[in-house]
């Protein structure tokens, strides 16, 4: 949520960062556009809010005090924001969510469109994040709820539903594993397999696999990207090792064939509805939650 002008945006972000560059990359601004603002904002106070130091900046005792206003007028703003939604009804309203790259593709973007013909009052801003920061930036107030791989035991979130994405074999519909309804790990040193690469998380399962098994991998590729391992498999360029979510567009337009690998130790992932606890959302928010909860328990929209 946008605070009030031009001027607390700019300081939100150096103060929390502590460098006017790591604003201007985060907000996509001029570092110079972020710098005049601030001197001009410490003009008028008649005080200066931050130390220049040689490792960057540091706010003064004057800045500590702004910041805190600034929060306290963004909760606010945010709180106004949300009851005027609500006396609108489910006509209007806006939500922001954050999730992960795997879900840009899938049922999330089908479910969304669908609200958008139901519910065109609706806006929806989605944010895609790493999954081991959203937390922290959901805590910071950056969305009002996340979908998450493995979330942890932060205190200050509330996981509202939860669904289990296997790992598996992602192949053409006429390769021989997409006759099998599970497949063992084995099978990946008898095929060519395009392996996923850090920083992708599906890196950390498959060597798991590899260690506990003693297999080797047969590969035949390696890609850092999950849609650049589709198009290798698309091109019948070797077999893909990928969770259920990553192909799920395409499996369900029988593109692909997705075959869950069988091993006993081997755990799903989870993927995590989670808001924070202490934030007040909006009927938007709640409404759009709900579908999701609904599709993560049931499997419907």
């Amino acid at each position: 949520m946008p605070v009030f002008s031009r001027f607390f945006r700019y300081f939100i972000a150096t103060a929390q960062s502590g460098s006017i560059r790591k604003a201007s990359e985060e907000l996509h601004i001029a570092a110079s556009a972020i710098d005049r603002q601030i001197i001009q904002g410490e003009k008028i106070l008649g005080a200066l809010l931050f130390e220049r130091l040689p490792t960057g900046l540091r706010l003064t005792t004057a800045g500590e005090l702004l910041l805190t206003s600034c929060r306290h007028w963004s909760r606010d703003l945010n709180t106004l924001k949300i009851q005027l939604d609500n006396l609108k009804g489910l006509r209007q309203g806006t939500t922001d969510i954050l999730i992960p790259d795997a879900l840009t593709k899938g049922f999330l973007p089908e479910l969304l469109g669908k609200l958008r013909k139901s519910h065109p009052g609706i806006v929806v801003s989605v944010h895609v994040a790493k999954s081991e920061e959203m937390g922290d930036l959901l805590i910071k107030g950056h969305a009002d709820f996340a979908l998450m791989f493995n979330p942890g035991k932060a205190r200050e979130l509330t996981i509202r539903a939860q669904k289990e994405v296997p790992l598996g074999f992602v192949t053409l519909p006429s390769h021989p594993i997409a006759a099998l309804d599970e497949a063992r790990f084995s099978l990946a040193a008898e095929y060519p397999i395009i392996v996923p690469s850090p920083p992708l998380a599906l890196w950390h399962p498959i060597g798991w696999l590899e260690a506990e098994t003693g297999i080797k991998i047969s590969i035949a590729g390696k890609a850092d990207n999950i849609q650049m391992i589709k198009s290798f498999v698309l091109e019948n360029a070797g077999v893909g090792i990928l969770s259920y979510l990553d192909v799920y567009d395409e499996v369900k337009k029988n593109n692909l064939s997705f075959t869950p690998i069988m091993h006993r130790k081997l755990k799903p992932l989870i993927l995590s509805l989670c808001v924070d606890r202490s934030r007040h959302l909006s009927m938007a928010a709640h409404f759009i939650i709900g579908k999701i909860e609904k599709f993560l328990e049931k499997g419907e929209m």
